[in-house]
This record gives C-alpha cells, sequence and structure tokens, in this order.
C-alpha cells in the first residue's frame, strides 16, 4: 500500500488533471470525445495497478459523490448558456418536445427487450432498468459539439439537458413506485409525482430570487464557491425531501443568465444589475472550470471500475447491440418529424454516460435484478460513445470539405457572409 502515499496522490490527480487538458484540445482538433480518451485512460491505470500494484478498493462511493456534483455543474454550466429570447422559443420547445418522446419511445424498446432477454426481469424492473440506459449524457454532448455550427450545438446542449432532467425524475418516480411496493394506484403516484414537480418548481424560484438578490449584496471576495455549497445544500436536501432537485439548478441557472427578462416590473428594483453580472460572469467561469474538472476524475474512475472479463459474455452483447440499434431507430423517426431531413450527425450523437452510470448506482437493495450485468451497461456506454467519434470525425472531414470547395470557388468564396456558410467557416 506504499504507492496511496499523500505525495503520490497529489502527483497521480495532477497529471490525469493535465493529461485530461490536452485530451480536450486533441477532442477539438481530431472531433473524438475527451470522455472516452479518459476511460482509456482509467482501463490503462486499472491494467498498470493490477499488474504492479493490485489493490482493493472501492471506487463506487467516489464515483456517486463525483456524479452527483459533476451532474449538477454541468446541468448549470448548460443553463447559464440558455438564452431565453422570442427567437429561441421554437427552438427550445423541439429540443424538449424530441427529448421528452425519445426518453419514452427508448425506454418503451429497451424495457421491452431487457423484458424478453434477462430472466426474472419484470415489467415494473424492465422501466426502472431501461431508464438509465435511454438519457442522453450532457456531460458527454456539450463538450464533444463545440465544433458544430451554432443551430445545431444549440440543439444539442438544449436536447441533452432537458434529456437529463425528464430522465432522472422518470426514474427516480419509477423507484418510488417500486419502494411502495405499487400501494399507491397508478392515477395517484401520477398526481403526487406532479404535485411534487409543481412544488419544486415554485421553491425554485423563490430561492433563486432569494439567492441572487442576497449574493448580490454581500461584499467578501468568497462569495462564488458559497454560491456553489448553497446550490449544493439544496440539492442533497431536495432529494431529502423527494423533489425533482435537479430543477433547481436548472431554474437558477436560467434565471441568472436572464436576469432582464425575470427581474421585470417591481422585481426591477431589487437587482443590481451591475453585481448580479459579476455573479454571472464568476460563476460562469468557476462552473466550467468545476465541471472539468469532476468530469475529468469522474471517467477516469469509472475506466478503473472496468473488468473487461465482463465484456466477453456474447449473451450481453447481443442484449447491448439490439439496444443501441433501438436508440437509433428511435431517434432517427424522431428526427426526421421533427427536423427533416438535415439530420447528420445528430442522428448519431446519443451518447450514454455520466447519468446512465449514476443512476445504476441508484438502484439498490429489492430492485436489484441478478440476472442484469454490468457488461450490458458498459457495451451501450462504450458503444454509443464509438458511434458518436465515428460521426464527429465524418463531420469534420465534411465541413473541411465544403470549406476547400468554397474557397476555390471564387463565386462562391464571396457568397460566405450567408448565415449558414459563415457557421460552417467557424
Amino acid at each position: 500500500m506504499e504507492i496511496l502515499t499523500s505525495y503520490n496522490l497529489i502527483i497521480a490527480a495532477s497529471s490525469v488533471i493535465i493529461i485530461s487538458y490536452f485530451f480536450g484540445e486533441i477532442a477539438r482538433k481530431t472531433n473524438i470525445p475527451s470522455v472516452l480518451m479518459l476511460i482509456v485512460l482509467g482501463i490503462v491505470l486499472k491494467l498498470a495497478l493490477d499488474t504492479w500494484a493490485p489493490m482493493d478498493i472501492n471506487f463506487l462511493p467516489i464515483l456517486e459523490i463525483l456524479g452527483i456534483v459533476g451532474l449538477i455543474m454541468i446541468v448549470l454550466e448548460a443553463a447559464l448558456e440558455l438564452e431565453l429570447k422570442r427567437e429561441k422559443y421554437v427552438p427550445i420547445l423541439k429540443a424538449l418536445s424530441i427529448a421528452l418522446v425519445g426518453l419514452l419511445a427508448s425506454a418503451w424498446v429497451a424495457a421491452f427487450i431487457l423484458h424478453e432477454f434477462i430472466e426474472g426481469m419484470d415489467w415494473k424492473s424492465a422501466w426502472l432498468y431501461a431508464t438509465p440506459l435511454s438519457i442522453l449524457s450532457s456531460a458527454i454532448i456539450i463538450p464533444s459539439v463545440s465544433g458544430l455550427t451554432e443551430t445545431k450545438k444549440e440543439f444539442h446542449v438544449y436536447e441533452s439537458t432537458f434529456s437529463d432532467i425528464l430522465g432522472i425524475m422518470m426514474f427516480y418516480f419509477l423507484a418510488g413506485q417500486m419502494d411502495t411496493g405499487g400501494g399507491h394506484s397508478e392515477g395517484n403516484g401520477i398526481a403526487g409525482f406532479a404535485g411534487s414537480v409543481v412544488l419544486t418548481i415554485v421553491v425554485s424560484f423563490v430561492a433563486s430570487y432569494l439567492i441572487v438578490m442576497v449574493f448580490q449584496n454581500i461584499k467578501s471576495h468568497v462569495k462564488l464557491f458559497l454560491l456553489i455549497a448553497v446550490l449544493l445544500l439544496l440539492y442533497a436536501l431536495g432529494k431529502q425531501m423527494h423533489l425533482s432537485s435537479l430543477i433547481i439548478i436548472l431554474i437558477f441557472g436560467l434565471l441568472i443568465a436572464n436576469m432582464r427578462l425575470f427581474f421585470r416590473g417591481p422585481l426591477a428594483r431589487w437587482l443590481d444589475l451591475r453585481k448580479a453580472k459579476e455573479i454571472y460572469e464568476g460563476l460562469h467561469v468557476i462552473t466550467m472550470e468545476t465541471a472539468f474538472v469532476v468530469r475529468t476524475f469522474f471517467f477516469v474512475i469509472f475506466g478503473l471500475t472496468i473488468d473487461l472479463a465482463t465484456l466477453t459474455n456474447p449473451h450481453d452483447a447481443m442484449i447491448a447491440g439490439l439496444i443501441i440499434v433501438s436508440i437509433y431507430a428511435v431517434r432517427y423517426l424522431l428526427l426526421r418529424v421533427f427536423i427533416g431531413k438535415d439530420i447528420f450527425p445528430q442522428l448519431f450523437i446519443a451518447p450514454r454516460g455520466l447519468i446512465t452510470i449514476l443512476l445504476f448506482t441508484a438502484i439498490t437493495g429489492k430492485m436489484i435484478i441478478e440476472g442484469f450485468d454490468a457488461s450490458i451497461l458498459l457495451y451501450v456506454i462504450i458503444g454509443t460513445s464509438l458511434i458518436m467519434t465515428f460521426a464527429m470525425i465524418r463531420e469534420k472531414r465534411r465541413t473541411s470539405q465544403a470549406v476547400r470547395k468554397a474557397q476555390a470557388n471564387p463565386v462562391g468564396y464571396a457568397k460566405w457572409k450567408a448565415p449558414a456558410i459563415k457557421e460552417i467557416e467557424k
């Protein structure tokens, strides 16, 4: 155990963060998701440790804490970038519709597959296990789509954020129904859940207004991490009260990013715009930095927990393959209906990741089905990430060829001021 000294841990943690930075730079140039590289780094570290310094460490509690903090930071980071303008309402509603219908349809198909092919999997359990497998990973998507056009990038930020929130709400609703043993009728369960969501929204707005008004008057220079601590506290308390806590984070982020919209009429006199903007700018930077660090350690530690021997079961590979096919079949139909023909690379940007892993760690006690092997989860996460990687690489090549073709044609190049062409050039 001599390897676990304080200085060795500091060296390891610092090296991982530095490597993660370079992975981000490689991702920007190649469109290979940095998250995939972090998982591979974790697998390599595990192989090295098993060879030279074998040790038995349970990483799951660490993974769960990192996942919760990472989820909060990622959703807050996304919310801080969402501008609620009149021209944005249609894209937001479209992304919300695709996220909701896609979640329900993907979960239904995945539940059917799990129910049919896993022994002992009843319908309630199948829906519970299928839900995490149907949620898009904003932790992978948001940092990976920076090279796309502004319209497509915006769509993926909206869609993945909504998918995270709706998926978590759906998962805990299903888990709650199993905890009660089906003692409440379905109608009462849905009514109670809807009441919980409404209560969460009301609490979120009240808390968000109070936070902005209080923190704009704090003169200390250390208020930003204090603000993050308050948000983490609200999230944890909300979870203890069985509220949809992620809504609190989303609404706070939207409110502070769109202060002029939310502080109107009589509320305007309670807002010091200059001080509130300073809080927003500082929070934006800290949120990005924190999300980067937490995401880095989460996926490296996840790689450390992967047992490659579990990936040799053909039955699990078949189940995962069917689920992956269903994910893209459902997504294809939805995108054709809501968007039209221009659905590349959006069709293939549907990775599963942080939320999927985090929710599976919450399946405990009587909810555990022995026939479900973790390798199914690994296959789906790795498979969808690889598919997104190939799609993003192809998209980068396609846009590069479009740029070269336009530059080779003087007449065509003169039209580069058109919005669509400017986006490709960007």
